[in-house]
């Protein structure tokens, strides 16, 4: 008997010491446009992709105005789009000393300006389409994309075009992923935001633009690896605090440059938010630990799946 209560005290006290979700995390300030005032139901559309032959409707830029906290990067992670897109839109902004309150104007579509052909894009699966209105009648749009291949896949585009209940088109944007590449057997959910006034019948068709196949040993991205990931959901289940450490093997090169994307879903395994953290430079054998919110712009957080990049 004495054994039996010395094994079971023995599970508990291993049980205790396991990382367990908590809802005792503050609320960020800062976690605008992911998460709204009031939990949002997303609009439930069928994926309808538009054959790549299908002409493409003409996005024009829009104006946006510096919010407190926001940077370029920030900015153009906002609206799916590159930091040197958004700062060739806007030639006057020094990003440096860019102000609260600076008008830039966000092109809604990459141009391509050496006028080329371009290649068909590889193929990858799309999985789902979710859009969710925001408290300000603006709207988020994601197309999760899956890679079957076993290569990394490269530039992954797609365009979203709103129509309403007539077919009618209401706007057009060109929706990015978190990471410049998408691994093997990965997930991960292109972005598009759209300003106000979006309707709320409002649906989405897709069209896939790019996406290129990486041949194998392509030096321009390093075999970084994930590791101790942490997730806590916070209050009500509308937002996620994940931690975790980037390592670098030892035979590999220095890199200069990491990201991480961390993607949540719901219990029905829909996507309600992302976020990307940036961080700076590792060396061979090394590691960086990363940190950071994503918040829910639809249901409770279930589960947090990542990926990493790094470059040298």
């Amino acid at each position: 008997m004495r054994r039996f209560l010395l094994i079971s005290a023995f599970i508990l006290l291993m049980i205790a010491c396991a990382p367990q979700p908590t809802d005792s995390i503050p609320q960020p300030p800062d976690l605008l446009p992911y998460l709204t005032s009031t939990p949002v139901t997303p609009l439930r559309t069928p994926p309808s992709l538009i054959a790549p032959e299908t002409p493409l409707p003409t996005p024009t830029p829009f104006p946006y105005t510096v919010q407190q906290g926001e940077t370029i990067s920030s900015i153009a992670l906002k609206f799916g789009i590159s930091v040197d897109e958004l700062l060739a839109a806007n030639p006057q902004v020094n990003p440096s000393i860019m102000s609260i309150g600076t008008v830039l104007q966000i092109p809604s579509k990459p141009q391509n300006l050496s006028g080329e052909a371009t290649p068909s894009p590889a193929p990858f699966t799309v999985e789902q389409v979710e859009c969710y209105p925001t408290s300000n009648r603006g709207m988020w749009c994601f197309v999760l994309a899956h890679n079957d291949s076993p290569d990394f896949m490269e530039n992954i585009s797609a365009q979203i075009t709103l129509v309403d209940s007539n077919g009618a088109l209401i706007v057009t944007q060109t929706a990015l992923l978190p990471l410049n590449i998408l691994p093997p057997n990965t997930s991960l959910p292109l972005a598009a935001y759209f300003p106000p006034e979006i309707p709320l019948n409002a649906e989405p068709r897709i069209q896939v633009l790019t996406a290129i196949r990486l041949l194998p040993g392509d030096t321009r991205y390093l075999p970084a690896t994930l590791h101790d990931t942490l997730v806590e959901v916070g209050a009500g289940g509308h937002f996620a605090h994940v931690s975790g450490e980037v390592r670098l093997p030892a035979e590999s090169i220095p890199a200069a440059q990491v990201w991480v994307a961390a993607v949540a879903y719901d219990e029905q395994g829909r996507v309600v938010g992302v976020r990307r953290w940036e961080g700076g430079g590792i060396q061979p054998g090394g590691s960086l630990r990363f940190e950071m919110t994503v918040a829910s712009l639809g249901g409770v957080v279930r589960r947090v799946e990542f990926a990493v990049e790094a470059r040298p």
